[in-house]
């Protein structure tokens, strides 16, 4: 079965208050569920932890995805920090944050594909990563 770490744009989306995205997302996450094997990060658990006032809150409201947790591979951590140190080397901002060089970077090592709607910081810097996204699933 095919793994998929789901970024957390993904989750706002289908969770959230109304976006643009909200339904794409709702939709993939709806046609891949049968197919695939969603991931879930500890970094992303973390961004989304405003999303409910108690933890098991916010379990309940994503058990329908039977989600498989996996914690963050060292040799991941790793290549993050130098994405990361490659990006601030080019100019980037202290705006764009190391979680988001994590979740790709964890993907990349696991072999998941991503599923995120903001697919080109992660082609910046992880070119070989699998992603789906509104464009190459739209």
């Amino acid at each position: 079965m095919t793994s998929v770490l789901v970024d957390t744009n993904i989750f706002i989306d289908v969770f959230g208050p109304e976006t643009s995205f909200k339904e794409w997302s709702s939709r993939i996450i709806l046609n891949l569920k049968p197919d695939v094997q969603f991931i879930l990060t500890p970094i992303v658990w973390a961004e989304l932890a405003s999303m409910a006032p108690r933890e098991e809150d916010l379990m309940l409201l994503l058990s329908r995805l039977s989600l498989v947790r996996e914690p963050v591979p060292f040799s991941a951590a790793y290549q993050a920090g130098m994405a990361h140190v490659q990006y601030r080397r080019a100019g980037g901002l202290r705006e764009r944050t190391l979680p988001d060089f994590l979740i790709g970077a964890h993907a990349l090592v696991r072999s998941h594909r991503l599923l995120t709607r903001d697919p080109a910081r992660y082609r910046a810097y992880f070119p070989s990563l699998d992603i789906i996204s509104p464009e190459t699933h739209p």
